[in-house]
């Protein structure tokens, strides 16, 4: 008999496996990827919107080396610029350029409704309520890594 914390990591990683299969054809009629538009909307967020490839790495919630390959999809496409930190020669900085933030423009508003449409089975409340949680989880889940690392 499963335990309940196995069967919710369960229903964790079907959800996200779900979302990932939603959007995935949204992402492709939009000429970018699910993870090319988390980076672009996180530079965007930023004050000068620039970061380290390890931070939107940890951020979008993916490998260094698949950050590596993203990064240089969009560096292809125009969307973001990669620079040499003037303060450390051995980090990079990767900045939003103008055509990524027209894309971000262009994006956003066409993202309502497959939203609206993913998330049409929850009443607004429950919306509410599943964000709360989530975001409650990924805080204990960070606890617990840093607890665990301490720990080893």
């Amino acid at each position: 008999m499963p335990m309940p914390p196995t069967v919710l990591v369960r229903l964790i990683r079907i959800s996200a496996f779900g979302l990932g299969n939603f959007f995935e054809p949204v992402f492709r009629a939009l000429e970018t990827s699910e993870n090319e538009f988390h980076v672009m909307c996180l530079l965007v967020s930023t004050d000068h919107g620039r970061a380290a490839p390890s931070e939107l790495s940890e951020l979008v919630g993916t490998s260094r080396a698949n950050m590596t390959r993203i990064l240089d999809s969009m560096l292809s496409a125009g969307w973001v610029s990669r620079s040499v930190d003037a303060r450390d020669g051995r980090r990079q900085i990767i900045c939003i350029t103008p055509a990524g933030r027209a894309k971000v423009q262009e994006v956003v508003p066409r993202m309502i409704e497959p939203l609206n449409r993913a998330f049409s089975g929850l009443s607004p409340g429950e919306l509410e309520t599943l964000n709360k949680l989530l975001r409650k989880a990924i805080v204990s889940f960070d606890q617990g890594a840093r607890a665990m690392s301490a720990a080893a």
